[in-house]
């Protein structure tokens, strides 16, 4: 966990099951970077999910600024190998090496400082997934302050 925010994906779970962890973990924000926040999983499409987590007293935030480029995705999954760190690289100078991307991660740490966030996006194994690269600029971020 990088300063009250983890990482979470709903493959193979259900929206309960976010309201659940989060509750768990103590956040109040369930923020979604993924790029387009559509799922063919009911209750994971960015309406729906704000109208679920809100009945729970849960807040949602969409941060399209970290969202992994479609075509750079299935790279991921290639935890130790070229493609994965291809993957992960491109991410990094593409995305995460932007002003909007700094922007947002600043408004994670605030929010995360706060009042805890957890960080949505559809892979349930966090090494397979960009949001553990948002985590490692979070935690080198607050390393040099």
């Amino acid at each position: 966990m990088a300063s009250g925010i983890a990482g979470w994906g709903y493959e193979g779970r259900t929206v309960a099951d976010l309201v659940e962890f989060t509750r768990a973990m103590g956040a109040e924000w369930v923020v979604d970077v993924r790029l387009n926040p559509l799922s063919r999983k009911p209750g994971f499409s960015k309406r729906a999910l704000a109208a679920a987590l809100a009945e729970h007293g849960l807040q949602y935030l969409h941060l399209p600024e970290l969202g992994n480029p479609k075509d750079n995705r299935a790279g991921f999954a290639d935890v130790e190998g070229v493609a994965g760190d291809v993957a992960r690289e491109r991410y990094r100078t593409e995305v995460l090496a932007t002003d909007v991307a700094a922007a947002a991660l600043d408004r994670l740490t605030e929010l995360g400082a706060r009042d805890g966030v957890v960080l949505l996006c559809f892979e349930a194994e966090t090494s397979q997934c960009h949001r553990a690269e948002v985590q490692r600029a979070l935690l080198q971020a607050r390393a040099t302050i």
